[in-house]
């Protein structure tokens, strides 16, 4: 470290610059399509089970969506609270303190009659509804029916707080008497109309705090499949679902869970239903049952019935293309294709079966319309790799970066670079490592200049708080990087996202203008000394590579490897030549501390070898970590060259400034001690033979003066 005679203009600066965040933890890796460029254009990733089935069914006109009150409810956590809890709440609601205490006393009885006389002071729906929830509770569901029945024979104005509460317990108990009585039809239909009715008082407007308007689809769709309907028990779950219900969506995947443990005579009757067929379309596609590793033998089940269900089929035919696909059924996802339509699915499935065929023109024409059919805020959620990397799945954008792949090997690169830094954040890795390793440095400045404005800055509290950069500021810092690695310094600050950034890659660009221009040799050492040292300290940001060797995306955190780029099916030669010519040099992790010390190895060159400067420059620059081989080169290169100096036994530990100032003074003393050393061992005769020059000058002055 630096001891004494720190730069006053450095301290200055690093005092004032805002101090780097840092990863708290490892990060997740997103998946990288340029790694594996086959795979990823043969690959059909698995779709995402909850958006396949809100695909499925149809919402109820007029009914709402649920809230916070029942959406998603997580009972992991002490504070919330159940049904129990809200019936309660909600019960209590728009009632005197007296008649709270009242319903409370009346909920604590086990006879509905001794309710009815005992809550004589409260409105009938009250009385009457609160009568059936007793003996409903005491077993009694017949008693039960009948006094909901009594609350929905009221007139309307006088039962508009508890007509959807007693419709759906109604519903309810009627159910639960047609188990008793083995599946009673007749008491199954009732059952039906009951939880219709609810759903038509909520929409009607009737008081439904308890958003039972929704629950009954679920309630209803357990009636119809004990009465064996499964394709309208599937329907009512989808559009629970819709609704935004939890329960419909955990519902259908235990309906799958049944279906797929259901005999293969059975199964193959009931994907003769659309819905049926629909719904394990949609959990095979998805992958519902397994991720990885071998397909269980429920899911080879499902699928082989389903393939032979479906022959000829033209309902849900990209699905079905889908499925065929993922299994390795490339004839059969061509022919159902054939019917398939024009949505996203159906031509990107389209496009990679022509990348199959080897037909890149119909495949980059595919891709172009599945990009225009997917809409952009269609997403399948996240998933992971075999590798154990996530994707966020976009369709649009996951064809988007594949179409890319086909540009890149057409030469098309701006086009590939354009495709992959749509989908912002998805594949950055990818587009970050065509704009600095493809494109050349006009190319994507061009980019940039034109496509790409500078986002509002974050605020320090952002900062702080870990808000991720914008995708747009970071391509322009990225920039900004190789503006300064290829020597574009004055055109370089502008391009980064803070001031902060924008002073060190100024005082960087500085540093080093001032070395090249600099004719007199101590000068020229200071300049490239502090450009070697600004490298070193502030490298990672105004240097680094973003992908590979540095990862700058990922605060040089980690490394995630890199292969040879080679030749081949999908890698041109041209792509191969430009990526080497933009190769880091050298191509070593942390490249800006090779180029740090090569920086300071420069400015030893600059400075006399017995000079403190000499010294203090190598012992700072040996311990900059490039590599332990330029460490002991510089360490040798102090002990063979060198001076002696007090602190050499810290060598690169601690190292005070050089003084350049009275480095100036070893160039005459050097070459003076230079000579002195190498006539000491002509000492004597040099004495003698300087007397006897000066004798002979005298003896020959004098004779010149008598000669006068």
């Amino acid at each position: 470290m630096f001891t004494r005679n720190w730069p006053r203009h450095l301290l200055c600066l690093s005092l004032s610059l805002p101090l780097g965040s840092a990863l708290a933890c490892g990060p997740d890796f997103p998946m990288r399509l340029l790694d594996n460029r086959g795979q990823s254009l043969a690959e059909l990733p698995e779709g995402n089970f909850a958006f396949e089935i809100s695909r499925l069914g149809q919402a109820i006109a007029g009914l709402k969506n649920v809230t916070a009150a029942t959406h998603n409810p997580d009972y992991s956590y002490g504070d919330t609270p159940d049904y129990a809890d809200q019936r309660s709440a909600a019960e209590q609601a728009g009632l005197t303190p007296e008649q709270q205490a009242l319903v409370q006393q009346l909920r604590s009885l086990t006879d509905a009659n001794q309710v009815v006389e005992q809550g004589s002071n409260l409105p009938a729906e009250y009385r009457f509804y609160l009568a059936g929830a007793v003996a409903f509770n005491a077993g009694n569901r017949e008693l039960a029916a009948d006094y909901f029945q009594k609350v929905l024979a009221l007139p309307m104005d006088q039962r508009p707080l508890r007509s959807t509460w007693a419709a759906y317990s109604l519903g309810r108990a009627l159910f639960a008497l047609s188990s008793e009585a083995g599946a009673d039809p007749d008491l199954l239909t009732q059952a039906r109309k009951a939880f219709e009715q609810t759903r038509q008082l909520s929409i009607d407007g009737f008081s439904d705090p308890l958003e039972l308007g929704v629950a009954s689809l679920g309630e209803e769709a357990r009636v119809v499949r004990t009465a064996g309907d499964w394709n309208r028990a599937i329907e009512l779950y989808a559009a629970q679902n819709l609704h935004g219900s939890a329960v419909g969506y955990s519902s259908l995947k235990l309906l799958m869970a049944d279906l797929a443990a259901m005999p293969e005579d059975q199964l193959a009757e009931l994907l003769k239903g659309k819905p049926v067929q629909q719904l394990v379309t949609a959990s095979l596609i998805s992958r519902l049952g397994w991720s990885f590793g071998d397909e269980p033998e429920n899911q080879k089940k499902l699928v082989k019935t389903l393939q032979n269900t479906t022959r000829g089929s033209l309902e849900n035919a990209d699905r079905l293309a889908a499925m065929n696909y993922q299994q390795g059924d490339y004839a059969s996802a061509k022919a159902f294709l054939e019917h398939a339509g024009d949505g996203g699915l159906a031509w990107w499935l389209r496009a990679k079966l022509a990348v199959r065929e080897g037909d890149k023109s119909a495949a980059a024409a595919a891709y172009a319309k599945a990009a225009q059919a997917f809409p952009q805020s269609e997403a399948w959620g996240e998933r992971r790799t075999p590798d154990f990397d996530y994707e966020a799945l976009a369709p649009k954008c996951r064809v988007e970066g594949e179409s890319a792949i086909l540009a890149l090997q057409r030469g098309d690169y701006l086009q590939a670079f354009d495709q992959l830094y749509r989908s912002q954040g998805v594949y950055w890795f990818d587009a970050a490592t065509v704009a600095e390793r493809v494109l050349t440095l006009e190319e994507l400045k061009q980019y940039v200049d034109t496509q790409v404005p500078a986002p509002p800055v974050l605020s320090q509290q952002d900062r702080d708080n870990y808000v991720p950069l914008p995708v747009a500021a970071s391509l322009r810092n990225l920039l900004g990087r190789r503006l300064l690695r290829e020597g574009h310094y004055e055109q370089a600050p502008a391009y980064f996202d803070n001031p902060g950034l924008q002073n060190k890659a100024r005082l960087y660009g500085q540093q080093r203008q001032t070395a090249d221009s600099a004719w007199w040799p101590t000068r020229r050492a200071a300049a490239l000394f502090n450009a070697a040292w600004t490298a070193r300290e502030w490298g990672m940001d105004i240097l680094g590579y973003e992908m590979a060797p540095d990862y700058a995306t990922l605060g040089g955190n980690f490394s995630l490897g890199s292969t040879e780029l080679k030749v081949g099916p999908l890698v041109t030669e041209d792509e191969v030549k430009r990526q080497q010519a933009s190769a880091a040099q050298p191509e070593e992790r942390y490249h800006y501390r090779f180029v740090a010390t090569a920086l300071a190895s420069r400015a030893a060159d600059n400075l006399p070898h017995t000079s403190q400067a000499f010294a203090a420059v190598l012992c700072e620059a040996s311990g900059w970590n490039s590599s332990l081989a330029d460490q002991r080169a510089l360490y040798q290169r102090y002990v063979k060259e060198g001076p002696y100096v007090e602190w050499a036994a810290n060598f690169g530990h601690q190292c005070p400034y050089p003084d350049f100032e009275n480095a100036d003074k070893r160039y005459v003393t050097q070459v003076t001690d230079a000579a002195r050393s190498a006539l000491r061992p002509y000492k004597t005769p040099l004495l003698l033979g300087g007397v006897g020059l000066i004798a002979a000058v005298l003896l020959i002055s004098h004779r010149r003066r008598k000669a006068r």
